[in-house]
């Protein structure tokens, strides 16, 4: 369980430049990349059958531009997210043991599958649901739905991005777990607590219908019963790893 040396401020700020360069240049050539794929991308979104009702209208000039730069952006932040994960655990990895540095190289894969698990169950489960629902309350009130492609995109990408972000509970506590902010006993004492943030989260991501609310408040649950098995693992594992470096200075 050896740790690389000790760094000086001069060349901590040198390998922060170092990979602040490698992120930018990384994000420069994923966006190049994103604006090839763009028109690809909007394509085989068109052809879906949440987008079979809606026609393709633009009410501004502007409008087909911004959803062209908005779609190729998530793509670069796509490609980019992985890469600037692992140069930041690079730029730690000096102050981490042997150990605890192959501990969290698995953070990596773990929180980019879990970003796109939960992009993948907002658009193709969450997103189609809440589309039927607005459409039949436009229908119940006799309005003629006259959608364009900003108004299609900006409610889509309202959705599926901020649930990406929530699917990252269980790596957040599991981090928080091994820097020892909280454990699993507080994590059951906020449970109350806990529920009635992440039932508000869902409920101001989704419609006003129950069952927009209740297939996404039931997983976020789930998440966080998940979350709170995660860090009763990973306390576990480091208290018996505390108990063996006790047992080995007494001997």
């Amino acid at each position: 369980m050896t740790q690389e040396p000790e760094l000086t401020l001069v060349e901590h700020l040198t390998e922060l430049r170092k990979r602040l360069i490698i992120i930018a240049t990384t994000f420069i050539l994923s966006l190049a990349l994103g604006f090839w794929l763009a028109p690809k991308t909007l394509t085989f979104i068109k052809q879906q059958p949440t987008a079979a009702h809606v026609e393709w209208n633009v009410f501004g000039y502007t409008d087909g531009l911004m959803i062209y730069v908005k779609c190729a952006l998530i793509l670069a932040i796509l490609v980019t997210l992985p890469i600037a994960m692992y140069q930041i655990w690079l730029f730690v990895k000096p102050g981490l043991l042997e150990k605890e540095a192959r501990g969290t190289i698995y953070f990596i894969p773990v929180s980019f599958f879990l970003f796109l698990a939960g992009i993948s169950f907002s658009y193709f489960i969450l997103f189609p649901l809440m589309l039927n629902f607005m459409s039949n309350i436009n229908d119940s009130i006799g309005a003629l739905e006259t959608y364009g492609m900003q108004q299609y995109f900006t409610f889509m990408f309202n959705l599926i991005i901020p649930v990406g972000i929530v699917f990252e509970l269980p790596v957040i506590i599991l981090f928080l777990t091994k820097l020892g902010i909280i454990t699993p006993d507080r994590l059951r004492k906020m449970r109350k607590v806990s529920y009635f943030v992440l039932v508000v989260v869902g409920v101001s991501i989704t419609p006003p219908d129950f069952i927009s609310d209740f297939i996404i408040v039931v997983p976020l649950l789930l998440l966080f019963e998940i979350s709170i098995l995660v860090s009763s693992w990973s306390y576990k594992k480091q208290l018996a790893k505390q108990a063996l470096e006790e047992e080995s200075l007494e001997n």
